[in-house]
C-alpha cells in the first residue's frame, strides 16, 4: 500500500502542472498578507477580499488537471491560507469567515461541476472506443464516405471483401467498385435518402474486388447529417455471393425434384388409363353381357347389375384420381382451360361453385410455369373442400405487362395463419409449404391471408 502511495506522490511531485499550483499558492499568499492589519481597514478588508476570490483560481485550476480529489486538496490549502488571517481580523471577523464560507462553496460547486463535466467525458470517450471497437471487429463491413463518394472510414471486413488494404481503402472513390449498372442503383438510393424518401432495405448490390471478381452484397445505408447538413453516407453490407449460389443450386435440386416428381405422376396416370381403366371398362362390359344373355344364365341378374353398377363407381373414381394426378388438358390445352376443368371438377363433385375470371391479355407460358401456377391452384382449391367449409370459391388471373397475379378466394371459416410462410412446414401444413416453394420455383411470391369467419385468400404474383 506504502508503495502505492509512494508512487502516486512521486507521479503528482514530477507532474509540471504541481510545481505551477505552487507557485501560484505561494504567490497568492504573498499578496494576501502583504497588506498590514494595522493599516486602512476598509481598504485591507476590500484587498483581502479581491484575494479571497483569487484563491477560487487554483482550486478551478486543480480540478481541471487533477480532478476532484485536487481540487479538494487546493480547496483545504486555501483554507488554511485564508482563516488564520479570518483569526487575527477582530473588527470584520465575522464578514471575512462568512466570504472565505461563500469562496469555499463556489470552489465546491465548481469542483462538483467540472467532475461532472469529466466523467460526461469519460463514459463518451467510453462511448466511442465501444465503437471504435464494435466497428473495427464487426463481421460485416462498414465503411463511411462523403457526398463526392470518397471514402473516409472504413473497417477491417470492408478490406477482406474489397480485396484492397485498409490504408489504400480511405480516399479511394466508391466508383472504384461498381459497374455502371450498379453505379445507377447508388444513384437512385443517393437521391432517395437526400430527398427524404423512405426505401427497404437492405437491398441488393454488387461490388466488383480488387481482381475484378464480382461479389453480391446484401446494404444498408443510412445518411449522416450534422447541423442538418447532409456529410456522409453510412453502408453496411453483407457478403451473400455464396449464399446466393447456394440458394440457385437448391432451386435447381427442386426444380429437378418437382419435375420428377409430375413425370412420375404423369407417368402412373398414363398406367391407370391405358391399364387399369381399360381393364375395368372390359369388366364391365362382360358382365353386362352376363346380364343380359338370352337366354339368362341366371334367374336373378340382380347381383351381376349391382356389381357393374360398383365397377362403373370404381371406374369413375380412378379416371378421376388419374386427372388428379396429371390432368391431360394442362398438356393439351393450357392453364386457363385447366382452371376451369379444376372449377367444374369442384362443382360435380363436392356441390361448391367456382367462378373463373381473368383479367388481360391471355397469354401462355412455359410448360413447366403453366403447371407450378396449376399445382398451386389445384392445392388452394382442394383446402377448400378439404378445410374450409366453403359454398363458393373464385379464382382470378390477372395478365399484365410486367406480372401476372394468380388469386383464389373462397368464403369459408378461414384459419390462424402463422407470422412466416416458412414456418408452415414446422405445424404440418405441407400443402400451404408446396404452394409456396412453387412460387419460389417461378421467382415469385405467395401471400396467403386468412380471417376466422372471412375465408381465405391466397395470392401468387409472378414476375413475366
Amino acid at each position: 500500500m506504502s508503495r502505492k502511495f509512494f508512487a502516486g506522490v512521486r507521479k503528482v511531485v514530477l507532474n509540471i502542472h504541481f510545481w505551477i499550483l505552487s507557485a501560484i499558492f505561494i504567490v497568492l499568499a504573498v499578496f494576501y498578507y502583504s497588506f498590514s492589519l494595522d493599516g486602512s481597514a476598509s481598504a485591507g478588508l476590500t484587498i483581502s477580499a479581491f484575494g479571497r476570490i483569487l484563491l477560487l483560481l487554483p482550486m478551478a485550476y486543480s480540478a481541471i488537471v487533477f480532478g476532484i480529489r485536487g481540487g479538494i486538496i487546493s480547496m483545504i490549502v486555501s483554507l488554511a491560507i485564508m482563516l488564520p488571517r479570518a483569526f487575527f481580523t477582530n473588527q470584520y471577523r465575522v464578514l471575512t469567515l462568512f466570504e472565505i464560507a461563500g469562496v469555499t462553496l463556489v470552489g465546491i460547486m465548481f469542483n462538483l461541476w467540472i467532475e461532472g463535466l469529466q466523467r460526461e467525458k469519460k463514459r463518451t470517450l467510453q462511448l466511442e472506443r465501444n465503437y471504435r471497437e464494435l466497428f473495427e471487429k464487426a463481421h460485416d463491413a462498414i465503411w463511411v464516405h462523403d457526398v463526392e463518394g470518397n471514402i473516409i472510414t472504413a473497417n477491417e471486413a470492408t478490406s477482406v471483401m474489397c480485396g484492397y488494404k485498409l490504408e489504400d481503402l480511405i480516399g479511394m472513390n466508391v466508383k472504384t467498385f461498381v459497374s455502371e449498372d450498379s453505379l445507377k442503383i447508388a444513384d437512385d438510393i443517393r437521391r432517395r435518402l437526400l430527398s427524404g424518401q423512405t426505401m427497404a432495405q437492405p437491398y441488393e448490390q454488387k461490388l466488383i474486388k480488387s481482381d475484378g471478381t464480382e461479389v453480391n452484397l446484401m446494404l444498408t445505408t443510412s445518411l449522416i447529417k450534422q447541423d442538418n447538413q447532409t456529410k456522409t453516407f453510412q453502408h453496411i453490407a453483407r457478403d451473400v455471393t455464396e449464399q446466393k449460389k447456394m440458394d440457385a443450386e437448391l432451386r435447381f435440386y427442386v426444380q429437378q425434384i418437382t419435375k420428377a416428381q409430375e413425370e412420375e405422376r404423369k407417368r402412373i396416370a398414363r398406367e391407370l388409363h391405358d391399364d387399369t381403366v381399360q381393364s375395368l371398362v372390359v369388366i364391365s362390359r362382360q358382365l353386362d353381357k352376363l346380364a343380359s344373355a338370352q337366354p339368362p344364365l341366371m334367374s336373378d341378374t340382380t347381383p351381376l347389375e349391382d356389381l357393374g353398377g360398383q365397377i362403373d363407381s370404381i371406374l369413375d373414381g380412378v379416371r378421376r384420381f388419374s386427372q388428379d394426378l396429371r390432368p391431360s388438358i394442362i398438356d393439351d390445352l393450357g392453364l386457363i382451360p385447366a382452371l376451369r376443368w379444376l372449377a367444374s371438377d369442384l362443382k360435380e363433385h363436392f356441390n361448391i361453385s367456382v367462378d373463373i375470371e381473368i383479367v388481360g391479355v391471355e397469354r401462355r407460358f412455359p410448360p413447366e410455369i403453366e403447371l407450378l401456377l396449376f399445382r398451386i391452384a389445384q392445392e388452394a382449391l382442394r383446402n377448400v373442400w378439404r378445410h374450409s367449409s366453403a359454398s363458393s370459391a373464385w379464382v382470378a388471373i390477372e395478365f399484365s405487362e410486367r406480372k401476372t397475379l394468380l388469386t383464389v378466394r373462397d368464403n369459408g371459416k378461414g384459419f390462424k395463419l402463422q407470422d412466416r410462410l416458412g414456418n408452415l412446414s414446422e405445424v404440418a401444413k405441407l400443402g400451404l409449404a408446396g404452394m409456396a416453394e412453387r412460387a419460389k420455383l417461378m421467382g415469385g411470391e405467395l401471400r396467403i391471408t386468412s380471417e376466422s369467419g372471412k375465408g381465405t385468400v391466397v395470392n401468387v404474383e409472378v414476375p413475366v
